[in-house]
Protein backbone atom coordinates (compact mmCIF):
# COMPACT_ATOMS: atom_id res chain seq x y z
CA UNK A 1 0.00 0.00 0.00
CA UNK A 2 1.14 3.51 -0.77
CA UNK A 3 -0.09 6.03 1.81
CA UNK A 4 0.61 9.73 2.36
CA UNK A 5 -0.68 11.39 5.54
CA UNK A 6 -0.43 14.95 6.83
CA UNK A 7 -1.21 16.28 10.32
CA UNK A 8 -1.88 19.97 11.15
CA UNK A 9 -4.02 21.87 13.65
CA UNK A 10 -5.89 18.78 14.85
CA UNK A 11 -6.78 17.65 11.34
CA UNK A 12 -5.36 14.83 9.32
CA UNK A 13 -5.70 14.07 5.65
CA UNK A 14 -4.10 12.13 2.89
CA UNK A 15 -4.46 9.75 0.02
CA UNK A 16 -3.15 6.46 -1.19
CA UNK A 17 -3.50 3.45 -3.41
CA UNK A 18 -3.48 -0.33 -3.04
CA UNK A 19 -5.06 -3.41 -4.61
CA UNK A 20 -8.62 -2.16 -3.94
CA UNK A 21 -7.90 1.15 -5.70
CA UNK A 22 -7.30 4.80 -4.86
CA UNK A 23 -8.60 6.32 -1.63
CA UNK A 24 -8.67 9.62 0.28
CA UNK A 25 -8.44 10.15 4.04
CA UNK A 26 -10.02 12.86 6.19
CA UNK A 27 -10.06 12.92 9.97
CA UNK A 28 -8.92 14.45 13.23
CA UNK A 29 -6.27 13.84 15.87
CA UNK A 30 -5.73 14.92 19.47
CA UNK A 31 -2.06 15.57 20.28
CA UNK A 32 -2.69 15.41 24.06
CA UNK A 33 -4.43 12.01 24.14
CA UNK A 34 -2.53 10.63 21.11
CA UNK A 35 -5.87 9.47 19.63
CA UNK A 36 -7.00 9.88 16.04
CA UNK A 37 -9.96 8.90 13.91
CA UNK A 38 -10.56 9.16 10.20
CA UNK A 39 -12.58 7.96 7.25
CA UNK A 40 -10.90 6.32 4.27
CA UNK A 41 -13.10 6.82 1.22
CA UNK A 42 -12.86 4.82 -1.99
CA UNK A 43 -14.53 7.25 -4.43
CA UNK A 44 -17.63 5.68 -5.98
CA UNK A 45 -17.44 2.68 -3.66
CA UNK A 46 -17.38 2.58 0.16
CA UNK A 47 -15.97 4.17 3.32
CA UNK A 48 -13.90 2.61 6.11
CA UNK A 49 -13.85 4.18 9.60
CA UNK A 50 -10.56 4.05 11.56
CA UNK A 51 -9.79 4.77 15.21
CA UNK A 52 -6.18 4.71 16.30
CA UNK A 53 -3.59 5.60 18.91
CA UNK A 54 -0.10 6.94 18.39
CA UNK A 55 2.60 4.79 19.94
CA UNK A 56 6.27 5.36 19.23
CA UNK A 57 6.63 6.07 15.53
CA UNK A 58 3.36 4.48 14.40
CA UNK A 59 -0.40 4.37 14.75
CA UNK A 60 -2.30 1.22 15.70
CA UNK A 61 -6.00 0.63 16.14
CA UNK A 62 -9.15 -0.75 14.57
CA UNK A 63 -11.04 -0.30 11.30
CA UNK A 64 -14.72 -0.90 10.62
CA UNK A 65 -16.84 -1.02 7.47
CA UNK A 66 -20.06 -2.23 9.08
CA UNK A 67 -20.85 -3.53 12.53
CA UNK A 68 -19.97 -7.03 11.37
CA UNK A 69 -16.86 -6.19 9.31
CA UNK A 70 -13.87 -4.98 11.33
CA UNK A 71 -10.25 -5.67 12.08
CA UNK A 72 -6.97 -4.24 13.34
CA UNK A 73 -4.24 -2.18 11.70
CA UNK A 74 -0.76 -0.77 12.28
CA UNK A 75 0.76 2.08 10.27
CA UNK A 76 4.43 3.03 10.59
CA UNK A 77 6.53 5.53 8.64
CA UNK A 78 8.92 4.23 6.03
CA UNK A 79 12.52 5.24 6.58
CA UNK A 80 14.12 7.41 3.88
CA UNK A 81 14.93 5.21 0.90
CA UNK A 82 13.33 2.09 2.43
CA UNK A 83 11.74 -0.09 -0.22
CA UNK A 84 13.55 1.61 -3.09
CA UNK A 85 16.28 -1.06 -3.20
CA UNK A 86 13.68 -3.83 -3.31
CA UNK A 87 11.79 -2.06 -6.11
CA UNK A 88 15.01 -1.82 -8.13
CA UNK A 89 15.82 -5.49 -7.51
CA UNK A 90 12.42 -6.67 -8.71
CA UNK A 91 12.03 -4.23 -11.59
CA UNK A 92 14.44 -6.09 -13.88
CA UNK A 93 13.69 -9.81 -14.14
CA UNK A 94 16.71 -12.04 -14.59
CA UNK A 95 16.77 -14.30 -17.66
CA UNK A 96 16.26 -17.99 -17.05
CA UNK A 97 18.55 -20.65 -18.48
CA UNK A 98 16.97 -23.20 -20.75
CA UNK A 99 18.00 -26.81 -20.32
CA UNK A 100 17.20 -29.41 -22.98
CA UNK A 101 16.28 -32.83 -21.67
CA UNK A 102 16.39 -35.98 -23.83
CA UNK A 103 12.98 -37.40 -24.59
Amino acid sequence: MSLHLSFADGRMGGDGNHDLGRFVIQGRYDAASLECHWTKTYPGSHDVFYRGFREGKGIWGTWEIREDCRGGFHIWPRAAGEGEEQAEEFSEPKPAEAIAMPT
